[in-house]
C-alpha cells in the first residue's frame, strides 16, 4: 500500500484546480515561467513546489495559496465509495430515485 505524501496531496490538489478551470498543463507552466515537466513533477507529488512557485500558481489559477493544502478534502475511491454507499443504505427506494435523478442532473 504506498502512502499519500503531503506532497501527493498537494499535487493533486493544484490539477484539480487547474482542470477545473479548463486549463492545459502547458498553459499554467507557461503564465507561471515554469518547464512543463517541472508542474507535471509537482502535480505528481515528485517535487515540491517553493514558496514563490506556491504563490504564482494561486494566482494563475486565481485561488488562495491556501485551496492547495486543504489535504482532508482528498479521499481516496474506495473510501468514498464505502462512505457513499454507507449513506445510501439507510434510503427507501423512493429517495434512492431522487439521488440517482441528482447525480444524472449533475453529470
Amino acid at each position: 500500500m504506498t502512502s499519500i505524501t503531503a506532497a501527493s496531496q498537494f499535487g493533486v490538489l493544484v490539477r484539480s484546480v487547474r482542470k477545473s478551470r479548463k486549463l492545459k498543463i502547458w498553459q499554467v507552466a507557461e503564465k507561471v515561467d515554469i518547464e512543463v515537466k517541472h508542474l507535471g513533477r509537482i502535480e505528481r507529488g515528485e517535487r515540491k513546489p517553493s514558496f514563490d512557485l506556491i504563490i504564482a500558481l494561486a494566482k494563475c489559477l486565481n485561488v488562495c495559496p491556501s485551496k492547495f493544502f486543504e489535504f482532508d478534502s482528498i479521499a481516496d475511491p474506495k473510501t468514498l465509495r464505502k462512505n457513499i454507499d454507507q449513506l445510501l443504505s439507510s434510503l427507501d427506494s423512493k429517495q434512492l430515485g431522487q439521488v440517482r435523478q441528482i447525480l444524472s442532473n449533475l453529470f
